[in-house]
């Protein structure tokens, strides 16, 4: 019996230090991070025309959104990161949606619910991006945030929160 015990305190350790582990890496800029050099290469398609070239946004902290015209979390935090552009904007701060989505969709939709933020339309291709730069699980919302110098520096897939959008103003 006391070795079952001392064995499950182990397994509990090795478990507690595998999530803190993966945190710090996380936190660090580990998955998908060796791929985010590719997406400053990138160009994406505006839904009302013209294009997003990625490039031309380095040297600011960029909060990346990844979202889709049938997705409700997506839709529901869209406001919240509406006011986070416009609210941040002086200090440098840009949003980018990226809908992985069709383009008369996405047209269609902010023709009804407009943001201030440039939109890109990615398509399903956005899904891989998006897997490339940290989204294992694929899902949608998912939001990338990256610092002035280019590097992802936080993720989170699901839907923002007004605290967390606070702290990342103030750490990036």
């Amino acid at each position: 019996m006391k070795r079952r015990a001392w064995l499950a305190a182990g397994l509990a350790c090795a478990a507690v230090a595998g999530g803190i582990g993966w945190r710090i890496w996380d936190r660090l800029g580990g998955a998908g991070s060796h791929d985010a050099a590719d997406l400053w290469r990138m160009r994406f398609p505006r839904p009302e025309g013209g294009e997003i070239e990625m490039a031309a946004l380095r040297g600011r902290p960029l909060l990346l959104n990844f979202w889709a015209t049938w997705c409700p979390p997506c839709i529901r935090e869209m406001p919240e990161l509406d006011t986070f552009a416009r609210r941040h904007a002086a200090s440098g701060w840009l949003v980018l949606g990226l809908a992985v989505d069709n383009p008369l969709a996405v047209r269609e939709f902010l023709a009804k619910s407009p943001v201030s933020y440039p939109v890109g339309v990615v398509g399903l291709e956005g899904a891989e991006l998006s897997r490339r730069l940290g989204n294992e699980r694929g899902g949608l919302p998912f939001s990338v945030v990256f610092a002035r110098d280019s590097r992802p520096v936080a993720r989170k897939l699901g839907e923002t929160k007004p605290e967390l959008l606070r702290d990342w103003a103030a750490r990036y």
